[in-house]
Protein backbone atom coordinates (compact mmCIF):
# COMPACT_ATOMS: atom_id res chain seq x y z
CA UNK A 1 0.00 0.00 0.00
CA UNK A 2 1.10 3.40 -0.86
CA UNK A 3 -0.22 6.75 0.51
CA UNK A 4 -0.02 9.80 -1.19
CA UNK A 5 1.68 13.07 -0.59
CA UNK A 6 -0.58 15.96 0.45
CA UNK A 7 -0.66 17.90 -3.00
CA UNK A 8 -3.66 19.15 -5.61
CA UNK A 9 -2.48 17.11 -8.31
CA UNK A 10 -4.54 14.51 -10.08
CA UNK A 11 -2.31 11.84 -7.55
CA UNK A 12 -4.82 13.17 -4.77
CA UNK A 13 -8.12 11.24 -6.34
CA UNK A 14 -6.09 8.15 -4.14
CA UNK A 15 -5.58 7.98 -0.39
CA UNK A 16 -3.81 4.48 -1.03
CA UNK A 17 -3.30 2.42 -4.18
CA UNK A 18 -2.50 -1.61 -3.27
CA UNK A 19 0.66 -2.39 -4.85
CA UNK A 20 -1.11 -5.91 -5.80
CA UNK A 21 -5.19 -5.62 -6.27
CA UNK A 22 -7.06 -7.13 -3.60
CA UNK A 23 -8.08 -10.31 -5.45
CA UNK A 24 -11.71 -11.71 -4.78
CA UNK A 25 -13.09 -15.01 -3.59
CA UNK A 26 -12.55 -16.57 -6.91
CA UNK A 27 -10.80 -14.48 -9.85
CA UNK A 28 -11.46 -16.83 -12.48
CA UNK A 29 -15.30 -16.10 -11.94
CA UNK A 30 -18.09 -14.30 -10.94
CA UNK A 31 -19.98 -11.96 -12.92
CA UNK A 32 -17.39 -9.46 -11.82
CA UNK A 33 -14.60 -11.44 -12.44
CA UNK A 34 -11.15 -9.21 -14.33
CA UNK A 35 -12.70 -5.89 -13.04
CA UNK A 36 -11.02 -3.77 -10.70
CA UNK A 37 -12.72 -1.14 -8.51
CA UNK A 38 -11.82 1.04 -5.95
CA UNK A 39 -13.56 2.59 -2.65
CA UNK A 40 -14.03 5.69 -1.06
CA UNK A 41 -12.60 6.10 2.21
CA UNK A 42 -15.30 6.19 4.52
CA UNK A 43 -16.11 2.57 3.53
CA UNK A 44 -13.68 -0.16 5.15
CA UNK A 45 -11.02 -2.45 3.70
CA UNK A 46 -9.86 -5.24 6.24
CA UNK A 47 -6.24 -4.60 7.55
CA UNK A 48 -6.21 -1.00 5.81
CA UNK A 49 -6.77 2.62 6.83
CA UNK A 50 -9.81 4.36 7.00
CA UNK A 51 -9.56 7.70 7.58
CA UNK A 52 -12.82 9.56 6.44
CA UNK A 53 -10.53 12.10 4.67
CA UNK A 54 -9.07 12.84 8.75
CA UNK A 55 -5.72 11.58 9.53
CA UNK A 56 -6.64 11.65 13.30
CA UNK A 57 -9.57 9.81 12.87
CA UNK A 58 -7.82 6.48 11.67
CA UNK A 59 -9.01 3.36 12.18
CA UNK A 60 -8.23 -0.29 10.96
CA UNK A 61 -10.92 -2.90 10.45
CA UNK A 62 -10.60 -6.51 11.09
CA UNK A 63 -13.33 -7.02 8.19
CA UNK A 64 -14.53 -5.05 4.91
CA UNK A 65 -17.67 -3.55 4.69
CA UNK A 66 -20.74 -5.81 3.91
CA UNK A 67 -20.37 -4.46 0.03
CA UNK A 68 -16.57 -4.68 -0.63
CA UNK A 69 -17.24 -8.42 0.45
CA UNK A 70 -19.78 -8.92 -1.66
CA UNK A 71 -17.95 -7.38 -4.76
CA UNK A 72 -15.09 -9.48 -3.79
CA UNK A 73 -16.92 -12.96 -3.78
CA UNK A 74 -18.46 -11.58 -7.48
CA UNK A 75 -14.79 -11.51 -8.84
CA UNK A 76 -14.09 -8.08 -8.53
CA UNK A 77 -9.93 -6.53 -7.46
CA UNK A 78 -9.90 -3.92 -4.95
CA UNK A 79 -6.96 -1.74 -5.89
CA UNK A 80 -7.52 1.04 -3.55
CA UNK A 81 -8.98 3.76 -1.30
CA UNK A 82 -9.97 7.09 -2.43
CA UNK A 83 -9.88 10.70 -1.80
CA UNK A 84 -12.91 12.48 -0.45
CA UNK A 85 -14.32 15.60 1.09
CA UNK A 86 -13.83 14.93 4.70
CA UNK A 87 -16.24 12.84 6.86
CA UNK A 88 -18.33 13.05 3.72
CA UNK A 89 -19.20 16.78 4.16
CA UNK A 90 -19.64 18.52 0.72
CA UNK A 91 -19.55 18.44 -2.85
CA UNK A 92 -16.80 19.59 -4.44
CA UNK A 93 -13.95 17.69 -3.90
CA UNK A 94 -11.73 20.79 -2.07
CA UNK A 95 -11.85 19.98 1.60
CA UNK A 96 -9.31 17.21 2.25
CA UNK A 97 -5.89 17.54 3.81
CA UNK A 98 -4.71 14.95 1.64
CA UNK A 99 -5.28 17.22 -1.53
CA UNK A 100 -8.10 18.89 -3.45
CA UNK A 101 -9.55 16.25 -6.49
CA UNK A 102 -9.42 17.64 -9.83
CA UNK A 103 -11.70 17.40 -12.54
CA UNK A 104 -10.96 14.77 -15.04
CA UNK A 105 -11.52 17.10 -18.00
CA UNK A 106 -9.79 20.34 -16.49
CA UNK A 107 -7.69 20.39 -13.12
CA UNK A 108 -8.61 23.89 -12.86
CA UNK A 109 -12.31 23.07 -11.75
CA UNK A 110 -13.58 21.12 -8.87
CA UNK A 111 -14.41 17.11 -9.71
CA UNK A 112 -17.38 17.34 -7.33
CA UNK A 113 -17.78 15.43 -4.18
CA UNK A 114 -17.99 14.21 -1.88
CA UNK A 115 -16.89 11.10 -3.64
CA UNK A 116 -14.48 13.15 -5.48
CA UNK A 117 -11.30 10.44 -6.09
CA UNK A 118 -13.77 7.55 -6.72
CA UNK A 119 -15.27 9.42 -9.74
CA UNK A 120 -11.72 10.70 -10.84
CA UNK A 121 -10.21 7.17 -11.24
CA UNK A 122 -13.22 6.15 -13.20
CA UNK A 123 -13.25 8.84 -15.45
CA UNK A 124 -9.34 8.82 -16.08
CA UNK A 125 -9.76 4.75 -16.55
CA UNK A 126 -7.44 3.72 -13.51
CA UNK A 127 -10.70 1.28 -12.32
CA UNK A 128 -13.49 -0.09 -13.89
CA UNK A 129 -15.97 1.33 -11.41
CA UNK A 130 -15.55 2.51 -8.25
CA UNK A 131 -17.82 2.68 -4.38
CA UNK A 132 -18.97 6.45 -3.24
CA UNK A 133 -21.80 7.45 -0.94
CA UNK A 134 -24.31 9.67 -1.57
CA UNK A 135 -26.19 11.55 1.59
CA UNK A 136 -27.41 14.90 -0.67
CA UNK A 137 -25.21 14.53 -4.07
CA UNK A 138 -22.11 12.92 -3.62
CA UNK A 139 -23.15 10.19 -5.99
CA UNK A 140 -24.34 11.97 -8.58
CA UNK A 141 -22.31 15.31 -8.84
CA UNK A 142 -19.22 14.10 -9.38
CA UNK A 143 -20.02 11.66 -11.85
CA UNK A 144 -21.85 14.94 -13.85
CA UNK A 145 -18.98 17.24 -13.67
CA UNK A 146 -16.83 14.23 -14.92
CA UNK A 147 -18.84 12.54 -17.70
CA UNK A 148 -19.51 9.28 -15.83
CA UNK A 149 -22.26 7.28 -14.70
CA UNK A 150 -23.08 7.75 -10.82
CA UNK A 151 -26.13 5.18 -9.61
CA UNK A 152 -27.74 6.38 -6.51
CA UNK A 153 -29.58 3.22 -5.03
CA UNK A 154 -32.94 3.58 -3.28
CA UNK A 155 -32.23 3.54 0.23
CA UNK A 156 -31.80 0.58 1.82
CA UNK A 157 -31.16 -1.65 -0.81
CA UNK A 158 -27.06 -1.82 -0.61
CA UNK A 159 -26.05 -2.46 3.09
CA UNK A 160 -23.90 0.48 4.45
CA UNK A 161 -22.60 -1.90 7.63
CA UNK A 162 -18.57 -1.10 7.47
CA UNK A 163 -19.09 2.54 6.21
CA UNK A 164 -18.51 5.36 8.31
CA UNK A 165 -22.24 7.24 8.04
CA UNK A 166 -22.58 11.77 7.63
CA UNK A 167 -26.54 11.19 7.92
CA UNK A 168 -27.14 7.47 8.35
CA UNK A 169 -30.60 7.60 8.04
CA UNK A 170 -30.17 9.36 4.50
CA UNK A 171 -26.82 7.53 3.59
CA UNK A 172 -26.53 4.84 0.58
CA UNK A 173 -23.43 3.41 -0.81
CA UNK A 174 -23.46 4.89 -4.60
CA UNK A 175 -21.75 3.39 -7.96
CA UNK A 176 -19.84 5.13 -10.01
CA UNK A 177 -19.46 2.95 -13.55
CA UNK A 178 -18.27 4.57 -17.59
CA UNK A 179 -21.49 2.90 -19.04
CA UNK A 180 -24.55 2.34 -17.00
CA UNK A 181 -24.39 -1.89 -17.88
CA UNK A 182 -21.59 -2.07 -15.61
CA UNK A 183 -22.76 0.12 -13.01
CA UNK A 184 -26.21 -2.06 -13.14
CA UNK A 185 -24.00 -5.30 -12.95
CA UNK A 186 -22.06 -3.99 -9.57
CA UNK A 187 -25.93 -2.71 -8.02
CA UNK A 188 -26.75 -5.94 -8.59
CA UNK A 189 -23.86 -7.83 -6.96
CA UNK A 190 -23.29 -5.66 -4.07
CA UNK A 191 -27.80 -5.48 -3.50
CA UNK A 192 -29.15 -7.38 -0.36
CA UNK A 193 -30.73 -6.95 3.01
CA UNK A 194 -28.15 -6.84 5.68
CA UNK A 195 -29.31 -7.29 9.45
CA UNK A 196 -26.28 -5.81 10.65
CA UNK A 197 -27.13 -2.49 8.72
CA UNK A 198 -30.15 -0.66 11.00
CA UNK A 199 -31.33 1.10 7.71
CA UNK A 200 -31.36 -2.04 5.64
CA UNK A 201 -34.19 -3.37 3.79
CA UNK A 202 -35.96 -5.93 1.71
CA UNK A 203 -36.69 -3.63 -1.51
CA UNK A 204 -39.25 -5.09 -4.25
CA UNK A 205 -37.58 -3.38 -7.55
CA UNK A 206 -40.26 -2.42 -10.04
CA UNK A 207 -39.59 -4.80 -12.88
CA UNK A 208 -41.17 -3.41 -16.03
CA UNK A 209 -39.37 -0.33 -17.94
CA UNK A 210 -40.81 3.11 -18.36
CA UNK A 211 -43.53 2.98 -21.21
CA UNK A 212 -42.51 3.94 -24.51
CA UNK A 213 -44.10 7.17 -24.43
CA UNK A 214 -43.51 8.76 -21.05
CA UNK A 215 -44.12 11.66 -19.06
CA UNK A 216 -40.40 13.45 -17.46
CA UNK A 217 -41.02 16.54 -15.18
CA UNK A 218 -39.12 19.34 -15.29
CA UNK A 219 -38.67 21.69 -12.30
CA UNK A 220 -41.14 24.74 -12.90
CA UNK A 221 -38.24 27.21 -11.33
CA UNK A 222 -34.85 26.25 -12.48
CA UNK A 223 -31.28 28.21 -12.01
CA UNK A 224 -28.10 27.79 -13.39
CA UNK A 225 -26.42 30.81 -11.53
CA UNK A 226 -25.14 32.65 -14.37
CA UNK A 227 -23.94 29.38 -16.53
CA UNK A 228 -26.16 30.16 -19.57
CA UNK A 229 -24.07 27.00 -20.94
CA UNK A 230 -25.21 24.81 -18.84
CA UNK A 231 -28.68 26.24 -19.59
CA UNK A 232 -28.90 25.48 -22.81
CA UNK A 233 -27.25 22.22 -22.58
CA UNK A 234 -30.52 21.55 -20.57
CA UNK A 235 -32.64 22.37 -22.74
CA UNK A 236 -31.02 20.18 -25.44
CA UNK A 237 -31.30 17.61 -23.04
CA UNK A 238 -34.92 18.20 -23.10
CA UNK A 239 -35.71 17.89 -26.30
CA UNK A 240 -33.40 14.41 -26.40
CA UNK A 241 -35.57 12.80 -24.02
CA UNK A 242 -38.71 14.10 -26.14
CA UNK A 243 -36.68 12.45 -28.99
CA UNK A 244 -36.71 8.90 -26.89
CA UNK A 245 -40.43 9.52 -26.72
CA UNK A 246 -40.63 11.61 -23.59
CA UNK A 247 -43.51 14.60 -23.04
CA UNK A 248 -42.42 17.25 -20.92
CA UNK A 249 -44.23 18.34 -17.88
CA UNK A 250 -44.02 21.40 -15.81
CA UNK A 251 -43.85 20.29 -11.89
CA UNK A 252 -43.95 22.52 -8.70
CA UNK A 253 -40.59 22.42 -7.26
CA UNK A 254 -40.89 24.37 -4.25
CA UNK A 255 -42.05 21.26 -1.93
CA UNK A 256 -38.36 19.60 -3.30
CA UNK A 257 -36.44 22.76 -2.71
CA UNK A 258 -37.81 22.88 0.97
CA UNK A 259 -36.91 19.36 1.64
CA UNK A 260 -33.17 20.06 0.49
CA UNK A 261 -33.16 22.90 2.49
CA UNK A 262 -33.79 21.26 5.38
CA UNK A 263 -30.89 18.71 5.40
CA UNK A 264 -28.51 21.52 6.28
CA UNK A 265 -30.86 24.74 7.82
CA UNK A 266 -32.95 22.54 10.42
CA UNK A 267 -32.34 20.00 13.29
CA UNK A 268 -31.62 17.16 10.87
CA UNK A 269 -28.17 18.23 10.58
CA UNK A 270 -27.26 17.02 13.84
CA UNK A 271 -27.22 13.78 12.53
CA UNK A 272 -24.24 14.54 10.81
CA UNK A 273 -22.82 15.35 14.50
CA UNK A 274 -24.06 12.55 15.71
CA UNK A 275 -22.28 10.36 13.22
CA UNK A 276 -18.93 11.26 14.82
CA UNK A 277 -19.90 12.68 17.86
CA UNK A 278 -17.28 10.75 20.51
CA UNK A 279 -14.69 11.57 17.96
CA UNK A 280 -15.47 15.49 17.01
CA UNK A 281 -15.63 15.84 21.02
CA UNK A 282 -12.63 14.61 21.55
CA UNK A 283 -10.64 16.29 18.55
CA UNK A 284 -12.82 18.84 16.82
CA UNK A 285 -9.48 20.80 16.19
CA UNK A 286 -8.38 18.41 13.97
CA UNK A 287 -11.42 18.69 11.77
CA UNK A 288 -11.41 21.08 8.54
CA UNK A 289 -13.32 23.91 7.75
CA UNK A 290 -15.83 24.44 6.90
CA UNK A 291 -17.03 20.80 7.65
CA UNK A 292 -15.99 21.65 11.32
CA UNK A 293 -18.30 24.53 10.96
CA UNK A 294 -20.92 22.21 9.99
CA UNK A 295 -20.65 19.46 12.43
CA UNK A 296 -20.37 21.86 15.44
CA UNK A 297 -23.80 23.59 14.23
CA UNK A 298 -25.17 19.97 15.14
CA UNK A 299 -24.73 20.81 18.86
CA UNK A 300 -26.95 23.51 19.26
CA UNK A 301 -30.16 21.40 18.75
CA UNK A 302 -32.30 19.46 21.07
CA UNK A 303 -34.98 16.11 20.27
CA UNK A 304 -37.62 18.30 20.38
CA UNK A 305 -36.33 20.70 16.98
CA UNK A 306 -35.33 17.34 15.30
CA UNK A 307 -38.81 15.78 15.81
CA UNK A 308 -39.84 19.39 14.61
CA UNK A 309 -37.46 19.05 11.26
CA UNK A 310 -38.81 15.05 10.75
CA UNK A 311 -42.41 16.64 10.87
CA UNK A 312 -41.89 19.56 8.36
CA UNK A 313 -39.53 16.68 5.93
CA UNK A 314 -42.83 14.58 6.55
CA UNK A 315 -44.85 17.66 5.25
CA UNK A 316 -42.81 18.47 2.08
CA UNK A 317 -42.86 14.90 1.03
CA UNK A 318 -46.99 14.96 1.27
CA UNK A 319 -46.67 18.00 -1.13
CA UNK A 320 -44.42 16.24 -3.44
CA UNK A 321 -46.11 12.88 -3.84
CA UNK A 322 -48.77 14.37 -6.28
CA UNK A 323 -46.33 15.00 -8.48
CA UNK A 324 -45.61 11.63 -9.40
CA UNK A 325 -49.21 11.01 -10.58
CA UNK A 326 -48.62 13.45 -13.55
CA UNK A 327 -45.09 11.94 -14.35
CA UNK A 328 -43.06 8.69 -14.95
CA UNK A 329 -40.02 10.13 -14.24
CA UNK A 330 -38.45 13.48 -12.55
CA UNK A 331 -35.65 14.98 -14.94
CA UNK A 332 -33.35 17.33 -13.30
CA UNK A 333 -29.57 18.75 -14.24
CA UNK A 334 -27.08 16.93 -12.21
CA UNK A 335 -25.28 20.39 -11.40
CA UNK A 336 -26.14 23.59 -12.89
CA UNK A 337 -22.88 25.15 -13.10
CA UNK A 338 -18.89 24.14 -12.93
CA UNK A 339 -16.58 26.56 -10.62
CA UNK A 340 -13.22 26.27 -10.08
CA UNK A 341 -10.98 25.33 -7.19
CA UNK A 342 -9.98 28.68 -7.11
CA UNK A 343 -13.71 30.10 -6.69
CA UNK A 344 -14.45 26.90 -4.16
CA UNK A 345 -11.64 27.81 -1.73
CA UNK A 346 -13.11 31.71 -1.95
CA UNK A 347 -16.55 30.94 -1.17
CA UNK A 348 -16.95 27.51 -0.63
CA UNK A 349 -20.00 27.29 1.54
CA UNK A 350 -22.34 29.35 -1.01
CA UNK A 351 -20.73 27.99 -3.68
CA UNK A 352 -20.83 24.00 -2.81
CA UNK A 353 -24.98 24.64 -1.97
CA UNK A 354 -25.47 25.85 -5.92
CA UNK A 355 -23.93 22.21 -6.78
CA UNK A 356 -25.99 20.36 -4.85
CA UNK A 357 -29.38 22.65 -6.11
CA UNK A 358 -31.20 19.36 -7.61
CA UNK A 359 -29.66 16.66 -5.64
CA UNK A 360 -30.10 17.34 -1.50
CA UNK A 361 -33.80 15.86 -1.66
CA UNK A 362 -33.64 12.63 -3.13
CA UNK A 363 -32.73 10.81 -0.19
CA UNK A 364 -34.44 12.83 2.25
CA UNK A 365 -37.43 11.80 -0.06
CA UNK A 366 -36.51 8.39 -0.32
CA UNK A 367 -36.35 8.32 -3.95
CA UNK A 368 -34.18 6.41 -6.35
CA UNK A 369 -31.85 8.23 -9.15
CA UNK A 370 -29.11 7.83 -11.90
CA UNK A 371 -26.84 10.30 -13.45
CA UNK A 372 -25.73 10.03 -16.65
CA UNK A 373 -23.57 12.34 -19.15
CA UNK A 374 -25.29 14.74 -21.42
CA UNK A 375 -23.23 16.73 -23.45
CA UNK A 376 -19.53 18.32 -23.36
CA UNK A 377 -19.75 21.73 -23.35
CA UNK A 378 -18.00 23.89 -25.46
CA UNK A 379 -15.82 24.97 -22.91
CA UNK A 380 -14.90 21.21 -22.75
CA UNK A 381 -16.92 20.66 -19.39
CA UNK A 382 -19.10 17.80 -18.85
CA UNK A 383 -22.63 18.59 -18.78
CA UNK A 384 -24.63 15.25 -17.02
CA UNK A 385 -28.31 15.26 -16.25
CA UNK A 386 -30.13 13.34 -13.86
CA UNK A 387 -33.45 11.11 -13.50
CA UNK A 388 -35.15 10.71 -10.56
CA UNK A 389 -37.98 8.28 -9.74
CA UNK A 390 -39.92 6.61 -6.96
CA UNK A 391 -38.10 3.67 -4.56
CA UNK A 392 -37.43 0.79 -5.96
CA UNK A 393 -37.56 2.31 -9.86
CA UNK A 394 -33.60 1.72 -9.72
CA UNK A 395 -33.55 -0.47 -13.18
CA UNK A 396 -36.35 1.33 -14.56
CA UNK A 397 -34.45 4.02 -14.34
CA UNK A 398 -30.86 2.36 -15.39
CA UNK A 399 -33.08 1.13 -18.58
CA UNK A 400 -34.08 4.86 -19.91
CA UNK A 401 -30.83 6.16 -18.50
CA UNK A 402 -28.66 3.78 -20.68
CA UNK A 403 -30.68 4.49 -24.00
CA UNK A 404 -30.35 7.91 -23.20
CA UNK A 405 -26.63 8.08 -22.71
CA UNK A 406 -26.05 5.98 -25.63
CA UNK A 407 -28.32 8.44 -27.88
CA UNK A 408 -25.46 11.52 -26.86
CA UNK A 409 -22.80 9.46 -28.58
CA UNK A 410 -19.92 10.59 -25.44
CA UNK A 411 -17.27 8.66 -25.17
CA UNK A 412 -16.50 6.89 -21.64
CA UNK A 413 -15.59 9.42 -19.16
CA UNK A 414 -12.49 11.61 -20.06
CA UNK A 415 -11.02 8.16 -21.72
CA UNK A 416 -11.93 8.61 -25.25
CA UNK A 417 -13.00 5.57 -25.92
CA UNK A 418 -16.42 5.13 -27.57
CA UNK A 419 -19.34 3.56 -25.50
CA UNK A 420 -20.15 0.21 -26.09
CA UNK A 421 -23.02 -1.43 -27.11
CA UNK A 422 -25.54 -1.35 -24.78
CA UNK A 423 -26.67 -4.47 -22.84
CA UNK A 424 -30.45 -5.52 -21.37
CA UNK A 425 -30.95 -4.39 -17.79
CA UNK A 426 -30.90 -7.79 -16.16
CA UNK A 427 -34.38 -8.43 -13.58
CA UNK A 428 -36.47 -5.69 -16.08
CA UNK A 429 -38.90 -7.57 -18.33
CA UNK A 430 -39.34 -7.12 -22.04
CA UNK A 431 -40.79 -3.35 -22.84
CA UNK A 432 -44.70 -2.92 -22.07
CA UNK A 433 -46.74 -2.97 -25.19
CA UNK A 434 -46.02 0.33 -26.94
CA UNK A 435 -49.02 2.71 -26.53
CA UNK A 436 -50.09 6.23 -27.18
CA UNK A 437 -52.14 8.04 -25.02
CA UNK A 438 -55.21 9.55 -26.36
CA UNK A 439 -58.09 11.90 -24.87
CA UNK A 440 -61.58 11.74 -24.99
CA UNK A 441 -64.28 14.18 -23.84
CA UNK A 442 -67.77 12.86 -25.50
CA UNK A 443 -69.32 9.85 -27.51
CA UNK A 444 -66.46 7.58 -26.31
CA UNK A 445 -65.91 8.06 -22.35
CA UNK A 446 -66.84 5.23 -20.38
CA UNK A 447 -70.57 4.06 -20.78
CA UNK A 448 -71.06 6.25 -23.78
CA UNK A 449 -72.10 4.62 -27.30
CA UNK A 450 -68.57 4.46 -29.04
CA UNK A 451 -67.15 3.59 -26.07
CA UNK A 452 -66.64 0.33 -27.45
CA UNK A 453 -64.51 1.29 -30.07
CA UNK A 454 -61.84 2.01 -27.73
CA UNK A 455 -62.11 -1.58 -25.39
CA UNK A 456 -62.64 -3.64 -28.80
CA UNK A 457 -58.78 -2.48 -29.80
CA UNK A 458 -57.29 -3.64 -25.87
CA UNK A 459 -57.39 0.27 -25.00
CA UNK A 460 -56.87 0.51 -20.92
CA UNK A 461 -58.43 3.94 -19.18
CA UNK A 462 -55.08 5.29 -17.38
CA UNK A 463 -57.33 8.08 -15.35
CA UNK A 464 -60.23 10.32 -15.35
CA UNK A 465 -59.17 14.17 -15.04
CA UNK A 466 -60.18 17.22 -16.91
CA UNK A 467 -58.73 19.65 -19.24
CA UNK A 468 -57.23 23.22 -18.04
CA UNK A 469 -59.30 25.91 -17.58
CA UNK A 470 -59.08 26.82 -20.98
CA UNK A 471 -61.37 25.31 -23.36
CA UNK A 472 -65.15 25.14 -23.95
CA UNK A 473 -67.51 22.50 -25.15
CA UNK A 474 -70.09 22.64 -27.89
CA UNK A 475 -73.30 19.70 -28.73
CA UNK A 476 -72.65 19.29 -32.48
CA UNK A 477 -75.73 19.27 -34.44
CA UNK A 478 -77.00 16.56 -36.59
CA UNK A 479 -74.60 13.75 -34.86
CA UNK A 480 -75.17 10.62 -34.61
CA UNK A 481 -74.85 9.46 -31.96
CA UNK A 482 -74.78 12.86 -30.34
CA UNK A 483 -70.59 14.00 -30.45
CA UNK A 484 -69.15 17.09 -28.83
CA UNK A 485 -66.30 19.79 -30.17
CA UNK A 486 -63.75 20.62 -27.54
CA UNK A 487 -62.08 24.37 -28.51
CA UNK A 488 -59.48 25.90 -27.23
CA UNK A 489 -59.86 29.71 -26.00
CA UNK A 490 -57.43 32.13 -25.97
CA UNK A 491 -59.19 33.91 -22.96
CA UNK A 492 -61.42 32.53 -20.30
CA UNK A 493 -62.75 28.99 -20.78
CA UNK A 494 -63.50 26.59 -18.04
CA UNK A 495 -62.27 22.79 -17.32
CA UNK A 496 -63.89 19.74 -19.42
CA UNK A 497 -64.34 16.54 -17.67
CA UNK A 498 -62.40 14.12 -19.89
CA UNK A 499 -61.12 10.47 -19.56
CA UNK A 500 -57.32 9.78 -20.98
CA UNK A 501 -56.82 5.82 -22.47
CA UNK A 502 -54.38 4.51 -23.61
CA UNK A 503 -54.25 2.68 -27.26
CA UNK A 504 -52.01 0.26 -28.25
CA UNK A 505 -50.28 2.24 -31.15
CA UNK A 506 -50.94 -1.32 -33.54
CA UNK A 507 -54.51 0.58 -33.29
CA UNK A 508 -54.37 3.51 -33.16
CA UNK A 509 -54.63 3.76 -36.91
CA UNK A 510 -58.09 1.92 -37.22
CA UNK A 511 -59.23 3.83 -34.44
CA UNK A 512 -58.83 7.32 -35.93
CA UNK A 513 -60.12 5.84 -38.84
CA UNK A 514 -63.78 5.38 -37.60
CA UNK A 515 -63.45 9.36 -36.17
CA UNK A 516 -65.43 11.67 -38.59
CA UNK A 517 -64.71 15.57 -39.12
CA UNK A 518 -65.27 17.74 -38.28
CA UNK A 519 -63.33 15.91 -35.48
CA UNK A 520 -59.47 15.63 -35.43
CA UNK A 521 -56.92 14.15 -33.14
CA UNK A 522 -54.77 17.23 -31.64
CA UNK A 523 -53.29 18.01 -28.64
CA UNK A 524 -55.15 18.87 -25.68
CA UNK A 525 -54.07 20.33 -22.21
CA UNK A 526 -54.61 18.76 -18.89
CA UNK A 527 -55.19 20.12 -15.72
CA UNK A 528 -51.87 19.55 -14.13
CA UNK A 529 -50.45 21.11 -17.17
CA UNK A 530 -49.17 18.51 -19.35
CA UNK A 531 -49.98 17.39 -22.70
CA UNK A 532 -51.90 14.49 -24.23
CA UNK A 533 -53.00 13.72 -27.54
CA UNK A 534 -56.99 14.17 -28.09
CA UNK A 535 -60.04 15.08 -30.39
CA UNK A 536 -60.40 18.86 -31.25
CA UNK A 537 -63.00 20.45 -33.43
CA UNK A 538 -62.79 22.08 -36.52
CA UNK A 539 -63.65 26.09 -35.81
CA UNK A 540 -66.03 26.32 -38.50
CA UNK A 541 -67.85 23.58 -37.25
CA UNK A 542 -68.71 25.58 -33.52
CA UNK A 543 -70.84 28.52 -35.36
CA UNK A 544 -74.43 27.19 -34.60
CA UNK A 545 -73.59 24.50 -32.01
CA UNK A 546 -74.76 25.31 -28.95
CA UNK A 547 -71.98 26.04 -25.89
CA UNK A 548 -72.41 23.37 -23.13
CA UNK A 549 -69.74 23.90 -21.33
CA UNK A 550 -71.55 25.39 -18.40
CA UNK A 551 -72.60 21.50 -17.70
CA UNK A 552 -68.41 20.45 -16.99
CA UNK A 553 -68.76 17.78 -19.58
CA UNK A 554 -70.44 15.91 -21.92
CA UNK A 555 -71.88 12.66 -20.13
CA UNK A 556 -73.08 15.66 -17.82
CA UNK A 557 -74.75 17.69 -20.12
CA UNK A 558 -76.05 14.66 -22.12
CA UNK A 559 -77.09 13.47 -18.56
CA UNK A 560 -79.72 17.04 -18.42
CA UNK A 561 -81.03 16.71 -21.72
CA UNK A 562 -82.38 12.95 -20.77
CA UNK A 563 -83.86 14.43 -17.79
CA UNK A 564 -85.57 17.31 -19.37
CA UNK A 565 -86.86 14.89 -21.89
CA UNK A 566 -88.62 13.17 -19.07
CA UNK A 567 -90.38 16.13 -17.80
CA UNK A 568 -94.23 16.30 -18.54
CA UNK A 569 -95.46 19.16 -20.93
Amino acid sequence: MMVHEKNGSAAAAWIARFAQPMPGADTGSGPLAGLRFAVKDNIDVAGVSTTAACPTFDRRPSAHAAVVQKLLDAGASLLGKTNLDQFACGLNGTRSPYGEVPNAFDPRYVSGGSSSGSAYVVAAGEVDFALGTDTAGSGRVPAGLNNIVGIKPSRGLLSAFGVVPAAQSADCVSIFARTVALAVDVLLAAAGPDARDPYSRELALRSDPFPSAFRFGVPDTLSFFGDSVAEEAFRDAQARLVALGGTAVTIPYAPLAEAAALLYESALVAERYAAVREFFDAHGSQVIEPVRGILESGRGYDAADVFEAQTRLRAFAQQAEPMWRGIDVLLVPTAPTHYTREQMRADPVVLNRNLGAYTNFVNLLDYAAISVPSAIRADGLPFGITLIGPCGSDLALADLGQRYHHATGLPQGATGLPLPEPKPVPGLGAPAVQTMAIAVVGAHLSGMPLNAQLTERGAKLLRATTTSPRYSLHALPGTVPPKPGLQRSATGGTAIVLEVWSVPLAQVGSFLALIPPPLGLGSVELEDGSWVHGFICEGHALANAEDVSRHGGWRAYIASRTASQAIPT
